[in-house]
């Protein structure tokens, strides 16, 4: 991990969009050189933006990398470009593990995964959830002995003004058209 920690996350972002220009007009995957450019720009504004725009490069190099393996196992590549292709592959582990690990430093952690910093014990979203099990009350659920407070009780409806009733119809004769 020290050997990640020293390397630049600007420097190998460069790289790897450079290396994703020169063979993004062979037979190779499409998705690559737009995220390097997104990460290009995501790290001009690591200090304006707060880092979320560094957190969304880092998600977005982390599943390209699997989608890279899916899309060389389905397509055919020539031998140069498939070996570019999986040296942008393997540049994009050291690159995303750096830009974690530079989150990570800066305080900031991936929204999605409820993990700040590496603390699985705080409040996640699962504790508000109906039955959750994170020992933090009861969470909306009242066991059959304790009684509901008042302020889920509603006021009865004020009750409805009766129908009226319709006049009685007076039987037809035999043979003659009704209306209805």
């Amino acid at each position: 991990m020290d050997f990640v920690q020293n390397l630049d996350p600007s420097k190998l972002t460069l790289g790897l969009t450079a290396l994703s220009f020169i063979i993004s007009p062979f037979s190779s995957a499409p998705y690559n050189l737009p995220i390097m450019l997104f990460g290009m720009v995501a790290t001009q504004m690591q200090e304006s933006s707060e880092g979320q725009a560094l957190q969304l490069f880092t998600g977005l190099l982390g599943g390209s990398a699997i989608f890279d393996i899916i899309w060389m196992t389905k397509n055919e590549q020539n031998g140069f470009v498939r070996l570019l292709a999986i040296l942008l592959l393997i540049g994009k582990i050291p690159t995303f593990i750096s830009f974690s690990l530079a989150i990570r430093q800066t305080g900031g952690h991936f929204p999605g995964l409820g993990i700040r910093g590496g603390d699985l014990s705080g409040a996640t979203v699962w504790d508000s959830m109906p039955g959750s099990f994170g020992g933090r009350g009861n969470n909306g659920y009242q066991n059959l002995d304790e009684e509901r407070p008042a302020q889920f009780s509603r006021p009865a409806p004020p009750p409805a003004a009766p129908a009226a009733q319709p006049a009685p119809q007076t039987p037809a004769a035999p043979g003659s058209y009704q209306t209805v």
